[in-house]
């Protein structure tokens, strides 16, 4: 399973068409799950939210600014290695005001998909996109470049 744990809501319209229409597409591989949290002005709060979610057994990939920079290939491969030893990744995306350092401390990888900072609606299709992505190249089957 692949569980995505967001802090805050879509509002545009577009966005959710982006993220549903990856979201189907991912589910035609693999159990997908978004959980939207409430976007708080504590991160420690936050961390408590995102804590309930999270399981031991759960491989956990936060998205940070200061994480490693992989390729599409190389993210395809740390998938599909992972779920060779775990029955589900954990993609954590923070709030305007980063990640608590407990949720850190608890990644198992750290990753970064540029030093760029996104707005969070249209990082969480960018992530879609290279999950989906991911599964298409573990399969090998086509898919735009």
């Amino acid at each position: 399973m692949i569980k995505i744990i967001c802090l805050g809501k879509l509002k545009e319209k577009y966005l959710t068409d982006l993220t549903d229409d990856y979201l189907k597409r991912i589910n035609k591989y693999h159990k997908i799950e978004l959980i939207e949290l409430k976007d708080e002005e504590n991160i420690q709060n936050e961390a408590k939210n995102i804590n309930k979610y999270l399981t031991p057994n759960d491989y956990v990939i936060t998205l940070e600014i200061e994480g490693k920079n992989l390729d599409s290939l190389e993210f395809a491969n740390l998938i599909e290695k992972t779920f060779i030893t775990n029955s589900t990744i954990t993609f954590i995306i923070g709030s305007s005001t980063g990640l608590d350092k407990s949720i850190k401390e608890r990644s198992n990888y750290h990753l970064s998909f540029s030093k760029l900072t996104f707005p969070h609606g249209l990082f969480r299709g960018i992530l879609l996109e290279q999950i989906y992505r991911a599964f298409k190249i573990n399969n090998h089957e086509s898919y735009h470049k």
